[in-house]
């Protein structure tokens, strides 16, 4: 984002206070910000909040500035405009061309790609005209982050409440494929589901598809890192300029990320491992014979809570895949772990589970509160948990 110039609209809602919190994201990342704000916005956070975030005047009204145009002024200066909150009445006036005041006037004239993040309540967010209103945003090209769900000013829970900033910027840096913010760092991550032999035929395994870990990696790499990749079996290509180690078992993953383990930045432990192999392989494959077949299992190594114990200047990022309780879960594992960065999904769920494509999550250290994510694409949540990894190191 270095040196891009960014102008952040906010319109008028409860979530306008997040807006002031992407506008520092962007400028820590070197980005040039400036502000524009409908006058239902300035009356949940004020303009003098963004101009000492930003160092830059804030843009309120179209007859109050030096420039006789300062709307095209703005227009012209921007290389992406972000919208955000968008209200249900910002997006119905961007859909049809309605421009009544300095930030709908500007918007109208800005040619830069244009990113909108919708915050409403939610049966404002699924009433027809709306969906209208961002269909018609969408085929004008206009990039749409759509709402989570979770508790809304109204005191209950539904889809319209807007991502927290740090999804946000991973989504638009996702889009503009600009971010450079990992240069120079190493990151290691391990992915897929690991195998445990039973006979030479039949082993045990689960349903991990190494999606979100490849996902992690491409998006590493992307972001200017050096990437290692320790993936047990999957069907999935890795990505060109990670180095890859191809593995089978608990043990060989174990040691696999040891050994690169001392002097890595960031290491993800993506990987389903299986926690038990049998205690004893057959050495020629089981015959079936009878009707019953018991085996006897051992533990396999805790790698995520050796990495804790060894942890230095790493930040420790781990999973936790559940089918209930999943909060409590996580938890805990964080604790027991001691990783820096706790990423919790829900498996249960077909949409999110394992093999797809999207994935929602709660993201989970030990100094803040848990954060939902809301479903979002794989690469989106990988662009979301290396910029969380970043922020735990100081670095963003």
């Amino acid at each position: 984002m270095k040196e891009k110039h960014v102008a952040i609209y906010v319109s008028g809602g409860i979530a306008a206070y997040k807006a002031a919190i992407l506008a520092r994201l962007f400028v820590k990342q070197g980005a040039k910000v400036k502000v524009a704000m409908t006058k239902a916005a300035q009356a949940f956070v004020t303009p003098l909040t963004f101009k000492g975030l930003t160092h830059q005047e804030v843009y309120t009204d179209l007859f109050e500035n030096d420039s006789p145009v300062p709307h095209i002024e703005l227009a012209d200066w921007t290389d992406l405009a972000v919208v955000v909150p968008a209200t249900a009445n910002v997006i119905a006036k961007m859909a049809n061309g309605i421009a009544d005041d300095f930030v709908t006037t500007a918007l109208l004239a800005t040619a830069a790609p244009k990113y909108v993040v919708p915050a409403m309540n939610d049966k404002m967010w699924s009433d027809p005209a709306t969906k209208r209103n961002i269909a018609r945003l969408q085929d004008d090209g206009v990039a749409i982050l759509e709402p989570v769900t979770g508790l809304l000013a109204e005191g209950y829970t539904g889809k319209g409440r807007m991502p927290d900033p740090e999804a946000i910027y991973a989504w638009i840096a996702e889009v503009e494929n600009i971010e450079q913010d990992l240069k120079g760092k190493k990151v290691l991550i391990s992915a897929g589901g690991t195998r445990e032999a039973i006979d030479p035929v039949r082993y045990i395994a689960n349903r991990s598809s190494g999606k979100m870990g490849y996902a992690l990696a491409k998006r590493a790499l992307v972001r200017g890192a050096e990437v290692i990749l320790v993936t047990g079996p999957t069907k999935l290509t890795p990505p060109v300029g990670v180095t890859t180690y191809e593995v089978q078992t608990t043990a060989e993953l174990e040691k696999a990320m040891l050994t690169h383990y001392a002097d890595q930045d960031i290491v993800i432990m993506a990987a389903a491992v299986a926690d038990y192999r049998v205690k004893t392989v057959a050495e020629q494959k089981i015959k079936k014979n009878a009707e019953t077949w018991q085996l006897e299992l051992v533990k396999n190594p805790d790698i995520l809570k050796r990495l804790g114990e060894l942890k230095r200047d790493q930040i420790l990022v781990g999973f936790a895949a559940e089918t209930t309780d999943l909060l409590h879960y996580a938890t805990k594992k964080l604790q027991q772990k001691n990783a820096d960065l706790l990423v919790a999904n829900d498996v249960s769920r077909k949409d999110i589970g394992f093999g797809a494509d999207d994935n929602e999550a709660w993201l989970l250290t030990s100094k803040n509160s848990p954060k939902a994510t809301g479903k979002l694409k794989k690469t989106q949540l990988a662009d979301l948990i290396l910029s969380f990894a970043l922020q735990l190191r100081g670095e963003c």
